[in-house]
């Protein structure tokens, strides 16, 4: 291509950034999310690739969304309007070492960034359990990982930038802006989220394995010596027996200490190849076991990048507790064992330190999650839900907020002491309800 006619055609698509192909879809099928179990309600796509076309964007449209990779269960990202996608805002912006901070565009998957950083020397706290996701969408619905002093993913926010409603930028830090813990969890309700400054720290290694039938009765004798076992530990359960089918261990990995791991771990025996969390499937998706030691995110995530997470077509929920009521909520939960695990996949219980972010479910409180995943068939876990949340209501369990859950506003509102000031904070960034949807008026504002 000629010099000059690169420029002409370059200067052509500034001027229509809402009509180039590169950058505004109408999908001839709406878009589904990640199981397939959601198809968003318009097919108006947009795909802005900067800041000042984020900004064009929410000038013009009435109505929007903000729309990550799709990994939500239940409405929280849809619009009937217009979509807006980060997937083409996935760079890296900044890294300040002597800071130790990362800033990047949201769009940018944990996958994508971690490689990134463990070749610079750095890490994160922490990731989730798959980490085919973008870091704008995971901090808005706080999505974790697990560790009995690690935070959720949100946690390791030290400033954001959101276009909000007039299209203005606007800048929310920990250290100058008192909204800041009201916009981090912001559930997409304050604009879109187009970069992020995280905390980061040296890089390190790490090392996984996993234990197989852990009786319960060790579990309720040894809870908090069992969660604390390692740096992040997660257990499996079916709720169909007296025992925990696996436990999975992942810790710091010293080369010049060379802890021998034991073969009995509180009655549990140590797993003699890789497995997957459900137990029947391959482990060909899943992190390396066995104590091979690895970085951080081959560790920390439970299942590769390049791979299918999980089982692929499934359905997901999860309530969130307070610590001290890990062993009475797993107890309430396994009354129902026989309800739930025929519509079961497989269930996991992990630790989330607390926090101080308003829209948070660790906000206050260390936390205890019972994870729930489904198999693909909604009315039979439509009717499960009520009862799981009837049970653990005593325990004011808070829901994941991407996942799916049948808790009403009132209900959640009793359970967020700062949801009023978070309305005050999105009144003032949204008075007109731009970015408001169904799943907000839902179980915000209903």
């Amino acid at each position: 291509m000629k010099r000059k006619t690169f420029i002409r055609l370059t200067s052509t698509s500034m001027a229509v950034p809402f009509f180039s192909p590169l950058k505004h879809w109408v999908q001839q099928e709406k878009l589904k999310n990640w199981s397939g179990n959601l198809t968003y309600s318009t097919n108006s796509v947009f795909y802005p690739r900067s800041v000042g076309e984020v900004q064009a964007l929410v000038k013009k449209c009435r109505k929007l969304r903000g729309l990550g990779t799709r990994h939500c269960f239940n409405n929280i990202a849809d619009s009937k309007y217009n979509l807006v996608s980060s997937k083409e805002l996935n760079k890296v912006v900044e890294l300040d070492t002597s800071a130790r901070t990362v800033t990047v565009e949201g769009g940018i998957k944990y996958g994508e960034l971690s490689p990134w950083l463990h070749n610079k020397g750095f890490a994160l706290h922490n990731l989730a359990s798959l980490p085919h996701i973008s870091v704008a969408g995971s901090i808005t619905t706080a999505t974790h990982g697990s560790g009995v002093t690690n935070g959720n993913l949100s946690t390791a926010v030290k400033s954001l930038e959101i276009v909000t409603a007039d299209g203005s930028v606007n800048h929310f830090s920990r250290d100058k802006n008192v909204w800041f813990p009201g916009a981090v969890v912001g559930l997409g309700a304050l604009g879109l989220i187009t970069k992020v400054k995280l905390a980061i720290q040296p890089t390190y290694m790490m090392r996984q394995n996993v234990f197989v039938h852990l009786p319960v009765a060790e579990l309720n004798k040894h809870f908090d010596r069992i969660v604390s076992a390692g740096y992040s530990v997660s257990l499996f359960t079916d709720w169909e027996t007296e025992y925990i089918n696996e436990v999975w261990i992942k810790s710091k990995y010293d080369p010049g200490n060379k802890q021998e791991v034991p073969t009995d771990f509180f009655g549990a025996k140590a797993a003699t190849k890789n497995l997957h969390p459900i137990i029947a499937l391959s482990a060909e998706n899943c992190t390396e076991q066995m104590g091979v030691p690895g970085p951080w995110y081959e560790r920390l995530p439970h299942f590769k990048m390049g791979f299918t997470p999980s089982s692929g077509k499934e359905l997901q929920s999860e309530y969130f507790v307070a610590h001290h009521h890990a062993i009475e909520a797993i107890a309430a939960v396994a009354r129902l064992g026989k309800q739930v695990s025929p519509h079961l996949l497989i269930t996991e219980i992990r630790t989330i330190a607390a926090d101080d972010l308003w829209m948070s479910p660790c906000r206050n409180q260390d936390s205890v999650t019972i994870h729930f995943t489904w198999k693909p068939d909604w009315p039979a876990v439509s009717k499960l839900l009520p009862l799981i949340e009837k049970e653990l209501a005593p325990f004011n369990a808070r829901p994941h907020w991407g996942k799916l859950f049948t808790l009403s506003a009132k209900v959640l509102e009793s359970r967020y002491e700062r949801l009023e000031d978070f309305k005050k904070l999105v009144a003032t960034y949204d008075p007109s309800g731009k970015f408001n949807n169904e799943f907000l008026h839902s179980h915000i504002y209903a």
